[in-house]
């Protein structure tokens, strides 16, 4: 079997692939459209968030068994149309959910502490104690919504601080013994930090807009290190302004490509609420690295091969 290698990962992918018997071959630079060309020779391939897998590129990977992608969603994959096609998919949630967990345990405690204002502040020779007066993460309600690897691995970085976790998943009985499951209403009604944990889908997107905003009977603060789409800046800002919503820690954005890779741009004006978002002292912002750590690099591509491995065991290839 050969597989294509479509990004650049750590090299223990290619090297437990060949383990495993398979011919490896990489192309990291190729458009799309090339990639297309070739794609027939392939059964399987390794990519990251490089391109979008849509039906025409399905249609002109014939052999193709199966698509892992090297993070913790497929929405770059037309899922269905490759299901069809009995395409087997694969990702690796597994690999960077304690990392995501820890980052968003980061980004709240560092907000509240206002440790990035201090510590601007203390380089330019301020010295301003009361005005870096924290507050605590202790008595506090957090919400969780999406309830899987990463949400999880959030409630149990929570389990050693006074708080109450709840979260609401459109999947039943999930609840265990780091968080409780709710309905939407009582989410809305006792949170105090909601935290976003899940994929990007048409329920998803462009979930956290006015209207979802004013349903919380309480201000609060709000941490994304899911998928950008997930909220409406212009929204976020408005609820900012007014006090609706505290403070923000995002670790993705509205604005990203979809390959995660690239944001700035010369040719691409930054919306004015994103300007406002990198102006005030409320929002505290990372460049989509929730699950981005030396560690999480490993375990994804032990993921992978692990269950490219186990892919082959049970269809006999």
């Amino acid at each position: 079997m050969k597989v294509l290698l479509l990004d650049t990962n750590h090299p223990r992918i290619k090297n437990g692939l060949e383990k495993l018997g398979l011919i490896c071959e990489e192309d990291y630079s190729s458009v799309k459209e090339i990639i297309e060309e070739k794609i027939h020779l392939y059964d399987g391939i390794i990519i990251r968030s490089r391109f979008k897998i849509d039906k025409q590129f399905i249609d002109k990977a014939s052999n193709l068994k199966f698509i892992a992608r090297v993070g913790a969603g497929l929405e770059s994959i037309d899922i269905a149309y490759a299901e069809k096609k009995n395409i087997h998919l694969i990702a690796a949630p597994e690999g960077n959910r304690n990392a995501v967990g820890e980052h968003t345990l980061g980004m709240i405690l560092a907000l509240f502490n206002k440790l990035k204002k201090a510590d601007n502040e203390i380089r330019q020779g301020k010295w301003l104690r009361e005005d870096n007066r924290g507050i605590e993460l202790e008595g506090k309600t957090v919400g969780i919504i999406g309830y899987g690897n990463m949400g999880k691995a959030f409630a149990k970085k929570l389990k050693g601080f006074d708080v109450d976790v709840i979260f609401y998943d459109i999947k039943p009985n999930l609840g265990d013994e780091y968080a409780k499951q709710v309905s939407l209403d009582e989410l809305f009604a006792k949170t105090d930090v909601l935290s976003l944990h899940t994929p990007q889908t048409k329920l998803t997107n462009k979930m956290v807009n006015k209207n979802f905003i004013n349903k919380f009977k309480r201000s609060f603060y709000i941490i994304n290190t899911a998928r950008g789409s997930a909220i409406v800046t212009k929204d976020l800002v408005n609820a900012i302004k007014n006090n609706k919503i505290l403070g923000a820690c995002l670790d993705v954005l509205e604005y990203e490509k979809s390959s995660f890779e690239n944001f700035f741009s010369s040719e691409n004006k930054l919306p004015e609420a994103f300007q406002y978002l990198i102006n005030t002292d409320k929002v505290l912002l990372s460049p989509h690295v929730a699950g981005w750590t030396i560690e999480s690099k490993f375990k994804l591509a032990d993921t992978i091969v692990k269950k490219v491995e186990n892919f082959l065991i049970n269809t006999n290839q």
